[in-house]
This record gives structure tokens, sequence and C-alpha cells, in this order.
């Protein structure tokens, strides 16, 4: 597996990285600190090699910031105190010898620089050594924030007979909650995943997590196709929640992939409402939201869900019928061709056992074709189904936690209104006043809690639905494209098919086939070309 594509992150606190002879790691840090002979000579160089200045460490300081003024256009004579401007004139300030005359001289030379030099002059107190002796035509160092990294490539597949698959992947990452930053051929079930998958939805509801693809699809279990298939849709699976923010930092994913022995989900968290109290809020009208994108995106994501469901079913009618339509021709075909024993004309008997075998292999083409387009089209639409069922829970349980906010906020109210009433009562308990102190305190750092959540969950689901909707929109595309070019496909081979036949059909006699209808043969001029249609390049007539 190939992770050069990472960048390298000096500040990984999981420890030594296979990136660190990265080009991009050299750069980084060819950049954070230069080298001595990209650095300017400065002055306290020469004060360390004049021996009357060793033994001053204010005078070394006080040479340093003079060699910074020479970068911003001001000169300072050490010896004297004076300032030289950009013109070369010197300027001298009589006040700065005042009330300073217990110090040592060092000592007052440099606090007398330092008021000198003017807020202008003055350099930054903080500026980084890169910035400070760098040209800005240079790169500028970046954050040094670690940025997290966690990906997981699928290896392989395994299938032994009807049992729950088996999916082998490597993984790599930088967290700092994993043991190691590399992880070898991890094997997990299909089941695992799902495991996994449900989990990831009930402790993440600022998440829009996708749904986990089929362990099988239409191609049939054990073909070529079928191990592609499934391969490239976990892939993306594990590429989609391993890219998350959110997702690659739940604690399950460090025991999904560190566990020897299988997994099972630690923590079991459930869904704010389910059962029959669920259908029962659903029924009733959504709170009030003040997040228009959310607030359109659950009916819109509802109607995608309902639409693909029933075109779903629909596809897989096409697909049963195209496939007993294979059947019939296949029928027809074998008895077409028992028709050649019995038929005592030469041609006849030739066309006949031809065009049987031509139609049975049409209804093996039809078979093929409606497998296809349940494999192609089919499949795709089941899925996008089931994951936008999932991301309209997701935006249902985001409703359920305005709710809870605004119940919150209205047993805020109240228990401030009853605080307020016991402080207008002439008769005061302390005891009761504890309580209704205590009930308050409670309720506002309920409503806090839920209002940093709905705040946390509202904000990530902005960007997840953004991100959703732009990568279903991608994937179903290119399922229609990829199920548009296999039945194109199918029909030019059938329509090859079909021509491959023709030139028996008129060989049945001189007169091209027709002298049977008691019909005489057309001109030549006006005769059907014999030529085949489809090519290598393929319709004759597409130019």
């Amino acid at each position: 597996m190939d992770y050069s594509s990472l960048a390298h992150d000096p500040d990984d606190p999981a420890g030594s990285s296979p990136w660190s002879t990265s080009p991009r790691a050299v750069r980084s840090r060819s950049i954070e600190e230069p080298s001595v002979n990209d650095r300017p000579t400065s002055a306290s160089t020469e004060v360390g090699n004049n021996p009357k200045t060793n033994g001053s460490s204010a005078e070394q300081r006080q040479a340093g910031e003079a060699q910074d003024d020479g970068h911003t256009g001001l000169g300072i004579d050490t010896a004297s105190g004076l300032r030289t401007g950009r013109d070369g004139s010197r300027e001298t300030d009589d006040d700065d010898g005042a009330g300073r005359v217990d110090e040592p001289e060092s000592t007052r030379e440099a606090s007398g620089i330092e008021s000198q030099r003017g807020p202008q002059a003055r350099p930054e107190p903080q500026r980084p050594l890169a910035q400070r002796y760098h040209t800005p035509a240079r790169a500028t160092p970046r954050s040094s924030i670690p940025q997290y990294r966690l990906q997981a490539k699928i290896t392989g597949l395994e299938r032994t007979g009807r049992k729950d698959p088996i999916l082998r992947f490597d993984v790599h990452t930088n967290l700092p909650k994993f043991r190691t930053t590399q992880f070898r051929d991890v094997r997990r079930t299909h089941s695992e995943f799902i495991k996994l998958a449900e989990h990831l939805i009930s402790s993440n509801p600022e998440a829009l997590v996708p749904a986990v693809p089929p362990p099988v699809t239409a191609a049939g279990a054990g073909t070529d196709e079928d191990e592609a298939r499934v391969k490239a849709f976990m892939q993306r699976w594990l590429n989609y929640v391993c890219s998350d923010e959110v997702l690659m930092r739940d604690e399950e994913m460090v025991l999904f992939v560190e566990s020897d022995f299988g997994y099972s989900p630690v923590v079991r968290i459930k869904q704010p409402a389910t059962g029959v109290r669920r259908r029962v809020i659903k029924q009733f009208a959504p709170p009030p939201d003040d997040t228009p994108e959310l607030q359109s995106a659950r009916p819109t994501v509802k109607l995608f869900y309902l639409c693909t469901m029933e075109a779903g079913q629909k596809v897989d009618k096409v697909v049963k019928a195209r496939r007993s339509l294979g059947l019939a021709e296949s029928e027809l075909g074998v008895k077409m061709g028992s028709m050649s024993v019995q038929e005592p004309h030469p041609g006849l008997a030739t066309a006949y056992r031809k065009l049987g075998k031509t139609i049975q292999t049409t209804g093996d083409y039809h078979a093929a074709q409606g497998t296809a387009e349940a494999t192609t089209l089919g499949d795709a639409l089941t899925y996008h189904s089931s994951d936008a069922f999932i991301v309209k829970e997701t935006l249902t349980n985001r409703h359920i936690l305005l709710r809870e906010l605004l119940q919150a906020q209205h047993v805020s109210r109240s228990k401030l209104s009853a605080t307020d009433r016991l402080k207008a009562s002439k008769s005061v308990k302390r005891d009761k006043v504890d309580e209704a102190i205590n009930a308050l305190d409670d309720a506002r750092g309920y409503e806090s809690h839920l209002s940093e959540k709905t705040q946390r969950v509202t904000a990530n689901l902005l960007q997840a639905r953004r991100r959703w909707f732009a990568t279903t929109a991608a994937d179903l595309r290119a399922s229609l494209r990829d199920y548009a070019l296999r039945h194109i496909e199918a029909e030019r081979r059938t329509l090859a098919l079909l021509e491959s036949v023709r030139p028996d059909i008129r060989a049945i006699d001189a007169s091209g086939g027709l002298s049977r209808l008691g019909r005489e043969t057309h001109p030549a001029a006006r005769r059907a070309s014999l030529a085949a249609s489809q090519g290598p390049r393929g319709d004759a007539w597409s130019g």
C-alpha cells in the first residue's frame, strides 16, 4: 500500500512516521531552521569577538538591536548614545540620561536605546526567526497544528460458501490514540462493519454515516465482477468514514482496527427515540429551525429515499421480465432448430437451424442484459435508498434534539419564575430556597448542555449535508452512465448477432428466400446491403 501521498506532520504525537524523508518534510524543516550561511552576520558576533565587551550581556543585546535597526533603516551609535536617521544626521535626547546616574553604563545605554527608537522603529517582540532573517519572497512556515490522518485500503476479499465474507485491509494513521502508525492485514467480516456503522450512527448525531454496501451484488457471488464491485464499494465506504473529522476520532475506530479476535462494540448507545414514540414524534410538525439549509434538507432527502426505493423496485420488475424473455427466446430457438429435421427444402432447413441458434443466443444475451441492469442500476438505487434513509433518520434526530432544547428552555423559565415568586413571598424557608436554587441551576446547566450540543450538531451537519449531496449526485450519475453504456453494448451485440444470420435467410433459394411466399425478387438496386452495421468503431451510421 502506498502512503506517500500523505503529508508529513512534524508534531505527530504517535511517534516516528514513514513520511520523515519526503521532500515536503525536508522543505518545511529548511524553512523553519535557516542555515548559518543564510543568516546575516549580526553585531553580536563582533561583540563576542571583542575582548572589551565580552563580559556584558546587555551590550550584546544592544548590538543585536542595533543590527535590527540596520534592517529598518535606523542606525544606533552605542558609544555615544546618538541615533542616526536615514539621511545621516544624528540626534540626541537629553532626557535619556536623567534619573539613571546610579545605573551601570551598559544598562543605561540599552534602556536609552529602547526609549530613543520610537514605536515605529521598535521590532516586534515575538517575531519568528524565519521571518526575521529571510526575505519576504521566501515561503512562510506552515502552521504547527498537526493534521491527523486515517487511511484504510482494501487488499482482499475472502468467501467461504454462503458464510459472511471476510475483508482484508491495511490501515495507516498518525492519530495519537492508536498503538502504532501502521496495521497490516486487518481482517473483519461484513457483519462487523455493520456493527461499527450502527455504533457510529448512534454515538455521532452530528455526522452522516453512509450505509454499509451489501456483501454480494446482482452479478452473482463468486464472479470477478462481484468481487471487484464489493471491494470498490467497501473501499469507498472506508474512505468516507476515515476522512470524516468526527468519525475518525471515535473510540470504536481504535477498537475496530486493533482488536485481535473479532470486533464488537464496547459501548452500545441507543437512538434518542425508538419504536412507537419515534413514530408519534414524526407525526408532529417539525420544531422551529433557524437553519434553512437543514430545514429543507429532510423533506428533500425523504423524497429522494422514496423515489429511489420505488425506482429500484421497478428496475427489479424489469430485470425479472427480461430474464423471462430470455428463457422464452431460448425455448423458441430450440423448437425452431428442431424444425430443420422435418423440412425437405435444404436451404430452408439450414435457415431454420441457424435461425434457431441465433434466437437461442439472443435469449442468453437478454438474460445477461437483465443481470447487467440489476448490477449497474438496481443495486445503485437500492443502496442510495438505504443511505438516504439513514440521512433522513439523522436529520430526524436533530429535530428531536431541538424539541428537547425547547423543553429545557421552558423548564428553565418555569424554575426562574418559581424562584422569583419565592423571592417575593413574605415567609421564606431556607430549605425551599436551596431547593429552588438547585433546581434552577440544574435546569440552566441542562439547557446550556443541550444548546452547545445543538450548535455543534448543526454546524457539523451543514458541512456533512453538502458533502453528502455532492457525493450522492456524483455516484448516481456514474451509475446511470454505466447502465447506459452496458445497455448500448448489449443492444449492439444483439443487432450484430441478428445481422449474422441474414445471409442464410437470403440464401434459402435464388429468389432471396421469398419464393415460398409467392413473391418475386426485388431489384438488386433496392435490395438491402448485406454489410454488417456494427464494427469496431461502433454503428456504421454514427459517422
